[in-house]
C-alpha cells in the first residue's frame, strides 16, 4: 500500500501562520497536520504501508527531512515530489507518478478524520465521506442501491446529496489512476482552468470501475484559525492530555485536555481546556483556553481563547481579554 499527500498550497486562509510553515506542518494536539493525517490513514488500511509520497512546492530541506522523517515513523518509505505551479488536483497527484502503482490512498492534506472501519482493499475505489448539513460548497456523491457511486456533482446549486468528497481516495490499481490522469494532461482537459481529479473518476467510473463510499464519524477542517482551533479541540477530546515530563507546572492549573511540549514552563496561569502549547515557551500571569501556541514563546498577562499564536512570539496581553491571531518572530506589547 501506498499513500500519496499532495500538500503544495501554501494556504492562504491560514495567514500569518503559513507564511513561514506550510499549512500541514501547523501543529494541532502536538503534531503536524499531516502526520496526524497519516497516521490515521495507516490505522484504516488494513495491511502495511510501504511508502508515503509527499508532493510539495519549494518549502526547504528543512520541511523535506521533517516528513521523510514522518513516513519512517510509521515504517514506510519517505518520497518528496514537487508540484511547482497549482494546475489543479489531478496534476497534484500526477507529479508523484512515479509512486502510482498498486494499492493507493490519496489523501489531500487539509483535512483530518475519524472513522471506525478498516479499508476493503479488494474494493475497485473508495471515496471518503462525511454527512453534512449544507453540501453546496463542496463536491458531492449520489449512491444507488447498491451503494454505489453514481455520480460526482461539484458544488450543487440544487441539492443532489448530502454526501460531502472529504478529500481521500482509494484506488486499488494506481497504474489506472496514473494513466487516466495522464489523459487529462495530455488532452488538456480542465475544469474551471484546473486539471480535476472528478473528471479522472467520472471517466473511469464510465469505464466500469465501481467506486464505494468510506463514511466517515468525524470530518475536521484546517482551512483557516477558527476551523484549525476546532480541530485542535477535537484532537485533544479524542487523546485526552498530553503533557511532557519535564513540563514545569508552577502555582498553575492545567484543566484538560491539554498538549503541553517539552521544557514549558507554566507560572501563575490557569492554562485550558482545549489549549496546545509547543516546546520551550513560557506562560506566566495568564488565563488562556481554547488556544494554539507553538514553540519558543514567550506569553504574559494573556487574557486568550480561540487565538493562535506561532513561534517565537513575545506577547504581553496586559491582562485584557483578547482573541488573537499572531504569526511566528511577532512581539506585541
Amino acid at each position: 500500500m501506498k499513500i500519496i499527500v499532495p500538500m503544495a498550497g501554501r494556504g492562504s486562509r491560514l495567514r500569518p501562520h503559513t507564511l513561514t510553515i506550510p499549512k500541514p506542518l501547523i501543529p494541532v494536539a502536538g503534531k503536524p497536520i499531516v502526520q496526524w493525517l497519516v497516521e490515521d490513514i495507516v490505522k484504516v488500511c488494513g495491511k502495511k504501508v510501504d511508502e508515503i509520497a509527499f508532493v510539495i512546492g519549494d518549502f526547504g530541506k528543512e520541511v523535506e527531512e521533517s516528513l521523510v522523517k514522518v513516513a519512517e515513523g510509521l515504517g514506510a518509505k519517505g518520497s518528496i515530489y514537487y508540484q511547482d505551479e497549482p494546475l489543479g488536483t489531478a496534476h497534484a497527484i500526477l507529479c508523484a507518478k512515479d509512486s502510482l502503482e498498486g494499492n493507493c490512498v490519496v489523501a489531500f492534506a487539509d483535512t483530518l478524520f475519524k472513522a471506525d472501519f478498516t479499508l476493503d482493499s479488494s474494493r475497485d475505489g473508495i471515496i471518503w465521506v462525511s454527512q453534512i448539513d449544507d453540501p453546496s460548497a463542496f463536491g458531492v456523491v449520489k449512491l444507488n442501491e447498491e451503494n454505489i457511486i453514481t455520480d460526482f456533482v461539484e458544488k450543487p446549486e440544487t441539492f443532489i446529496s448530502d454526501l460531502a468528497i472529504i478529500g481521500i481516495y482509494y484506488f486499488n490499481n494506481g497504474e489506472y489512476l496514473r494513466s487516466e490522469l495522464q489523459y487529462l494532461l495530455d488532452n488538456n482537459i480542465k475544469d474551471k482552468g484546473e486539471f480535476q481529479l472528478t473528471n479522472a473518476l467520472e471517466n473511469m467510473k464510465n469505464k466500469g470501475t465501481k467506486f464505494s463510499p468510506g463514511k466517515v464519524e468525524e470530518w475536521l477542517d484546517c482551512g483557516n484559525k477558527d476551523a484549525t482551533i476546532y480541530t485542535n479541540e477535537r484532537v485533544l477530546e479524542y487523546n485526552g492530555n498530553l503533557i511532557n515530563d519535564s513540563v514545569q507546572i508552577i502555582n498553575s492549573e492545567v484543566i484538560p485536555p491539554c498538549f503541553i511540549g517539552a521544557n514549558t514552563i507554566i507560572k501563575n496561569a490557569k492554562i485550558g481546556p482545549h489549549v496546545s502549547l509547543g516546546s520551550n515557551t513560557v506562560v506566566e500571569n495568564s488565563v488562556i483556553n481554547k488556544t494554539i501556541i507553538q514553540n519558543d514563546s514567550m506569553i504574559t498577562n494573556a487574557k486568550l481563547s480561540n487565538s493562535m499564536i506561532g513561534n517565537h512570539v513575545n506577547f504581553d496581553g496586559k491582562n485584557t481579554q483578547q482573541e488573537v491571531s499572531i504569526g511566528d518572530f511577532s512581539e506585541v506589547k
